[in-house]
C-alpha cells in the first residue's frame, strides 16, 4: 500500500515546481494545495511541527519579503513558540515551502535525499 501524502507548495516558487516534477517523476501520488490561496491553520502548523521533530524557526520562510519586512530575523529568538505559531498561521507566505506530509513525515523544504528516504 502506498503511502498518502499531502503536497503543500505555491505553484510559482520554483523550488515548489522542482519538488512536484520530483513527485511526478517517482510517481508519487499527492494532494496539492496552495499555500498562499488555504494558509495552514494554527493547528496544523502546530501538527506538522511537532510531526517533524524540527525546530519552529524552519518553518519560517526567510527568505520572503513579509518575513524581512517584519524583522523577525531579530523578533524570533524572543517570541515564545505559541506566538510563532499564531504568526505562521497569519499568511501563508511567511511559511517556508514546500512542505511534504505524510502520516509519518513532515518534510520543510525540498531536499531530495530527504524526500527520498520518505517515499
Amino acid at each position: 500500500m502506498s503511502k498518502k501524502f499531502l503536497f503543500i507548495c505555491y505553484p510559482k516558487c520554483t523550488t515548489c515546481q522542482k519538488a512536484q516534477k520530483w513527485l511526478n517523476d517517482h510517481g508519487i501520488a499527492y494532494e496539492q494545495r496552495n499555500i498562499k490561496e488555504q494558509k495552514p491553520t494554527e493547528d496544523e502548523l502546530k501538527e506538522w511541527w511537532t510531526k517533524s521533530k524540527l525546530p519552529l524557526r524552519k518553518f519560517f520562510n526567510t527568505s520572503g519579503l513579509l518575513y524581512k519586512s517584519l524583522a523577525l530575523k531579530d523578533k524570533l529568538p524572543a517570541m515564545p513558540d505559541n506566538e510563532q505559531l499564531a504568526l505562521l498561521a497569519t499568511d501563508g507566505m511567511l511559511v517556508k515551502r514546500p512542505i511534504l506530509i505524510s502520516e509519518d513525515h513532515v518534510l520543510v523544504g525540498f531536499k531530495e535525499q530527504e524526500w527520498e528516504s520518505a517515499k
